[in-house]
């Protein structure tokens, strides 16, 4: 793989992580509209924006053939209700001014995945792994000590994403034709919701001001552009740097939290963070050192 390819891995990628990060700016323009009308019409509008960049990056459209197949098909309806989970409590967040929640979930979301391997594929961890996951737990636990209550943003929207990366990692069907099928699974309901909407008059679409309608119809956008970006440079770069890349987003969305929109960011708060990051930064140390030993053993070898 040559430099140039691998340039164009990063920017894809790294403008795929900075979009997500930046998204709350998205939900806060449009948190006037109720978190379940956005999530249909996200669903709706995904689907002609998906067929389009697929059309133009002259992917194979394989829907047909996938319905065809029992085992993919379940697992796909399965990853459909999780993601759909992920972005129903993710909107709701935003635009209830909980932007800091989904940072907190994101930065977990790695070691939950770390845990799903062990717990479901009987991966074995090395102690400072252990300790990394040991951190997130005593960063959680944190918050439940100190308001009386589960971070249940942060927690359902770190385990529905590890879930789902679960259970795609299992099926053999590449990203984009696996989203367009999601999509068109969840439509009957994503469309069914908007039209009771629109006819019984509780709509926010077609019934508010122009700018409501457009904001909405970019929700398709929104969704599928970077998971486009990610695709490609999924493909182009090492996993370590996704594995880096992968904080952007979390970290873009502390920032806005604190800084633009002013969400409160208490001292127990900031401590539950910390022992997250630092635990973070031993996983991804200890991830880093094993691809150096496995390029190593490789070289030996050959």
């Amino acid at each position: 793989m040559n430099d140039r390819t691998q340039l164009f891995g990063w920017l894809a990628g790294l403008s795929a992580f900075v979009w997500w990060g930046l998204a709350p700016i998205y939900f806060k323009a449009i948190d006037h509209v109720g978190a379940l009308e956005i999530l249909a019409h996200r669903v709706a509008w995904s689907i002609p924006v998906t067929l389009v960049l697929m059309i133009a990056l002259r992917k194979r459209i394989l829907i047909l053939t996938i319905f065809k197949q029992p085992k993919i098909l379940k697992g796909l309806l399965l990853s459909t209700a999780l993601i759909s989970v992920n972005w129903f409590v993710f909107t709701w967040a935003v635009t209830n001014n909980q932007i800091l929640a989904t940072s907190l979930g994101y930065f977990i979301n790695p070691i939950m995945s770390i845990v799903m391997g062990v717990i479901l594929l009987g991966e074995k961890l090395d102690r400072l792994q252990w300790v990394a996951v040991t951190l997130v737990v005593v960063g959680v636990a944190n918050q439940i000590f100190n308001y009386g209550q589960i971070p249940w943003i942060a927690l359902a929207l770190a385990t529905s994403f590890a879930i789902y990366g679960f259970i795609k990692k299992q099926l053999e069907v590449d990203s984009l034709n696996g989203f367009l099928l999601e999509t068109t699974l969840a439509l009957p309901l994503a469309a069914g919701y908007i039209v009771w909407t629109v006819v019984a008059g509780q709509s926010f679409f077609l019934q508010t001001n122009l700018q409501t309608d457009w904001l909405l119809v970019a929700g398709g956008v929104i969704t599928a552009v970077p998971l486009i970006l990610f695709a490609t440079s999924a493909r182009k770069i090492p996993l370590t740097g996704i594995g880096f890349m992968q904080f952007l987003a979390p970290s873009i969305t502390f920032v806005l939290a604190t800084q633009v929109y002013e969400e409160p960011l208490s001292s127990a708060q900031l401590l539950s963070f910390v022992f997250i990051w630092i635990g973070l930064a031993v996983y991804l140390t200890q991830s880093i050192k094993q691809q150096v030993k496995k390029r190593k053993s490789r070289k030996v070898q050959g």
